[in-house]
């Protein structure tokens, strides 16, 4: 019927487990039969080893995968839809560019370091103390391009409570050093370009 059965091809590998396999027929030769099928494969094991659009790397305050999924015009989230992500402390939106959360937090957390993303942080509900700047102690990677940290050292410290609108730039530390109660805020996360990031500190 004008094609060939392919038997084999070059396997697709993820997380040490063949998952499928490529294969091409109909190139200029074997070899380039064979160079295309290799090619394919590494895009499905490359993209593998990111972390998904789906998967928050600030697990402290949102869990899960994101309410909505990206598109190209604007997004609407109804009232309900942002009340329950609030009660869970959920992505509402994700995008390789920004990223949108409704974040929940009951208790003190770490360290935080976001080498790409700034965060723009309005206050719902509830209160907590805040400590920007300094350095943070024990830092190390948990992501790429999110740093977490036991404490901060030489930081400022500041009340923040309902109503009131926070922006730290990518690579200053933060740090909530404690809650009173629950404590709800939007953060907007607009992601700078890798090569435009600020250094870490």
């Amino acid at each position: 019927d004008g094609f060939t059965p392919l038997i084999g091809g070059i396997p697709i590998v993820i997380d040490g487990q063949v998952v499928g396999a490529v294969g091409v027929s109909g190139a200029a030769s074997a070899n380039q039969d064979e160079e295309l099928a290799l090619a394919g494969a590494a895009v499905f094991s490359d993209a593998a080893k990111l972390d998904p659009p789906s998967k928050s790397t600030a697990a402290e305050d949102v869990n899960g995968a994101p309410m909505m999924k990206p598109t190209s015009g604007a997004t609407f989230v109804d009232a309900n839809r942002v009340a329950a992500a609030f009660a869970k402390g959920q992505p509402l939106l994700e995008t390789a560019g920004y990223k949108v959360h409704a974040s929940r937090r009951v208790e003190p957390g770490k360290a935080e370091i976001h080498t790409l993303d700034t965060d723009v942080i309005y206050v719902v509900d509830g209160s907590a103390t805040l400590v920007t700047g300094g350095k943070a102690v024990d830092a190390k990677e948990i992501a790429p391009n999110e740093i977490r940290g036991t404490k901060i050292e030489g930081g400022e410290e500041h009340q923040i409570t309902k109503g009131e609108l926070i922006v730290i730039p990518n690579g200053v530390p933060h740090q909530f050093t404690a809650v009173r109660g629950e404590l709800h805020y939007f953060v907007c996360k607009p992601t700078a370009l890798a090569e435009t990031h600020l250094t870490a500190r």
